[in-house]
């Protein structure tokens, strides 16, 4: 595994030079995005800016995945916004402290969980329902940004506020900034689809600016994002009141597991081929990105999917790309400001627009719909969620939604009857497609689940019902273990209870292909094995039939 020195900086002159050009790439991508994501948190422009630089530098010097970039992102921008705007206005200096804040307990959870190997956290959440989640963040997306694309007011409250003042004053939409938006939706899509490393954001943004410029007197009825300054920069900690921490901390648990949830995502998508994947050494590198933000006045930090793959496709070779990025939108805060002034607000709509449909999943929801209905339903119970309701409790239902599907899914598994393959001395489970041979007076009964708490007493009826079920007398139970992978005590108590139940009606009880480790030194630690006899366990189900006959 690759040193925390490793990995900083490119091992040739060559591959420097291919670091430089990637970091070119990204930055371009990363400034116009930065910005746009930015006025989707509810913060000035330059802290887009500033995020991105922290999370970037963050990820140099702790993170381990050659290609991840970190910054501002807008999946996770609309949760802690709406949320924070109900504690401060947006854009006052109590929000932003509040977002700095944020920034230092998301970072300090991710971080938390990468010291203790909890990469696996991530796996958490299942596919649709983190499709589910995605597609209610784009529909966020999309119709906060319709205001600024049509050029009206923008109204009151989250979602149902921003529709009805949508509905109002829809007739009088400015068609100069209904084109603008729409140009640099379709200038960064197209640019997207012939090559990912073009940099079509920042090309569309540059049009849009030099139009808006052109238009002088009659480009006026255009908001601009004005002039932008960058304030006092300094570290430190954001001062706040103890009920504004107990606010921001359940929030924050949310928050953090999503950016686990991506960060991991990405990393496994662009695999470090020499040494290939490791979350947690990543979430380090996310999370202490996510401290630096907080400590110089920014927001939260994700890893970008869509930047991540610039830096793989545009050579990079090490995170020397990641910091030279950094660099040159460092640069761009000191010297490059004052060229926002004439950058339309319905320019950052049309590309925040670009960004909701490549998160909105059309082909997974698509194919979960054909394949699962069940799925699909938590699909579209999520993403209906996070649009009705308040944004974090949306993701927050969502995330149980996950969890309790796949508990239901535990539970749900019953004791099947195995039957022997003709000519064979396998054992399958039976079913409508496959009929084998059966042994009068023995039942092979399988049971292909761990076996716990919250399915220790499923296991017990269930298996009993199976037996009871014969057409012939039972003498003789074989449990067919192979997919009893784990036993807790619950567990045990249930499988001891029904060997006791088969052995008072002078019934055998045996098991066969208990492969598992972690089962057999739970049937040592937990007494099973001495009320199996002397046969105990045996390796095949036909070594335990012919050990049974003789």
């Amino acid at each position: 595994m690759r040193g925390y020195g490793q990995g900083l900086l490119p091992a040739s002159t060559q591959e420097m030079g291919h670091d430089l050009v990637a970091a070119l790439a990204v930055a371009a991508v990363a400034i116009p995005e930065q910005i746009a994501t930015a006025r989707l948190a509810g913060m000035p422009a330059t802290a887009g800016l500033l995020v991105f630089v922290a999370g970037s530098l963050g990820f140099y010097l702790l993170g381990s995945n050659r290609f991840l970039s970190v910054g501002a992102d807008s999946t996770i921008a609309p949760i802690f916004a709406a949320s924070l705007a109900l504690l401060a206005v947006s854009g006052t200096p109590h929000y932003m402290a509040l977002c700095a804040m944020f920034a230092l307990l998301v970072g300090s959870i991710v971080v938390v969980a990468g010291v203790f190997r909890m990469g696996w956290i991530a796996r958490l959440l299942s596919v649709p329902v983190i499709t589910g989640f995605l597609a209610g963040i784009a529909i966020h997306i999309v119709v906060s940004q319709f205001p600024a694309l049509l050029g009206i007011p923008r109204g009151q409250g989250e979602f149902f506020g921003t529709v009805s003042a949508l509905v109002q004053n829809l007739s009088h939409f400015n068609p100069l900034t209904v084109a603008i938006g729409l140009s640099v939706f379709a200038i960064t899509f197209v640019c997207e689809k012939i090559d990912v490393r073009l940099p079509g954001a920042l090309i569309a943004m540059i049009l849009a600016s030099i139009v808006v410029w052109s238009l002088g007197e009659a480009g006026r009825g255009v908001a601009t994002l004005g002039t932008v300054q960058l304030g006092p920069l300094g570290a430190t900690i954001p001062g706040l009141t103890y009920p504004d921490l107990v606010n921001l901390l359940p929030l924050a648990l949310i928050v953090a597991l999503v950016v686990m949830i991506q960060t991991a995502a990405t990393s496994r998508s662009f695999p470090d081929a020499l040494d290939g994947v490791d979350i947690n050494r990543d979430l380090l590198g996310v999370g202490f990105g996510n401290i630096l933000s907080g400590v110089f006045g920014g927001f939260p930090a994700n890893g970008s999917p869509p930047r991540t793959a610039i830096a793989a496709e545009s050579g990079g070779r090490s995170r020397l790309a990641g910091l030279c990025a950094a660099l040159v939108v460092a640069t761009f805060l000191a010297f490059g400001l004052p060229l926002l002034a004439t950058v339309p607000l319905a320019a950052l709509a049309g590309l925040l627009m670009f960004v909701a449909q490549r998160i909105f999943r059309f082909g997974i929801i698509r194919n979960v719909a054909e394949r699962s209905r069940i799925e699909f339903a938590l699909l579209f119970i999520t993403a209906a969620a996070i649009v009705v309701l308040p944004i974090a409790i949306g993701v927050g239902m969502g995330i149980a939604l996950s969890l309790l599907y796949g508990v239901w899914t535990i539970t749900q598994t019953r004791a099947v009857s195995f039957e022997q393959v003709p000519d064979t001395t396998v054992w399958w489970p039976a079913s409508q497609k496959f009929k084998g041979a059966t042994r009068a007076g023995i039942v092979v009964v399988g049971f292909q689940a761990p076996l716990f708490f919250l399915n220790a007493e499923t296991f017990r009826k269930t298996l009993e019902e199976t037996v009871l079920a014969a057409p012939w007398p039972v003498r003789t139970v074989v449990l067919e273990a192979s997919s009893i992978i784990e036993i807790d005590f619950t567990g045990a108590q249930a499988l001891i209870a029904t060997i006791h139940f088969w052995n008072d009606r002078g019934v055998g009880f045996y098991i066969a292909r208990l492969e598992s480790f972690r089962a057999q030194q739970a049937m040592e630690k937990y007494g099973i094995l001495p009320l199996l006899g002397a046969a105990q366990t045996f390796h095949s189900v036909d070594e335990a039939i012919r050990r049974i006959s003789a």
